[in-house]
């Protein structure tokens, strides 16, 4: 069974919560603070870890941070519980690393359905036969998740990562802003155009040693057209 990391100080949330994700056949594991939370990640390696952003001792920005710092939870999918329904705060937490975002009140219903698709999109992931995408000075290693230009390691948020990975292997393809937000976020992801435009002005930034590598087009949303040298 998928083993989930419930990380709110809501007591009567957090119970509902474990209430529902068990009925639908998940181990649950709770944390009411973001120390513990942090702790029972390291230790329980839990495949999905649902963080409240207001939670005593670390708020839930920092804990997202923190986890995507360390080896074992650098791509554990992560879904943000929030009061707020604020855009920046979905900006932020999504720029993190955080890869949903949902306000409350919310469905458990809802909730559930985002961490079965999170769960296949890992299993997805888990299940390539390749290891390694060359184009040019840029590879990427698919299994360890990393990122080098001419042996040189790039440091990307696993957002950045993933729509780096899409359009390498589908390079020169005009992809629309709605299917990679689709492909990147999920079917039921509430993210914005906004989000995506950001996470691609700081993946541009991020590949200029490779010179103009991501193009947009205009009213439908972008294309990798990188040519590496031969």
């Amino acid at each position: 069974m998928t083993k989930i990391l419930l990380v709110e100080d809501e007591v009567q949330i957090q119970e509902l919560v474990r209430f529902n994700l068990e009925k639908d056949g998940f181990t649950v594991i709770t944390a009411l603070n973001g120390e513990q939370g942090l702790e029972l990640a390291r230790r329980e390696k839990p495949e999905l870890i649902i963080i409240d952003t207001t939670i005593p001792m670390f708020d839930g920005f920092d804990i997202i941070k923190s986890l995507r710092s360390q080896e074992g939870t650098k791509v554990v999918p992560i879904i943000i519980l929030s009061s707020s329904n604020d855009v920046l705060d979905k900006i932020i937490g999504l720029e993190l690393g955080a890869d949903d975002f949902l306000s409350k009140p919310f469905s458990p219903r809802e909730l559930s359905a985002r961490i079965k698709a999170r769960v296949r999109e890992v299993q997805r992931k888990t299940e390539t036969k390749a290891s390694q995408l060359r184009w040019g000075a840029l590879e990427i290693a698919l299994d360890s998740y990393t990122v080098t230009i001419a042996d040189e390691p790039l440091n990307l948020t696993i957002k950045e990562y993933e729509l780096l990975v899409l359009f390498v292997t589908n390079p020169y393809q005009v992809f629309s802003r709605e299917y990679l937000i689709q492909k990147v976020w999920g079917n039921l992801s509430t993210t914005g155009t906004r989000a995506l435009d950001v996470h691609i002005s700081h993946l541009r930034n991020k590949l200029k040693s490779l010179g103009p590598v991501l193009d947009s087009v205009r009213g439908i949303g972008y294309t990798f057209t990188h040519r590496p040298r031969t």
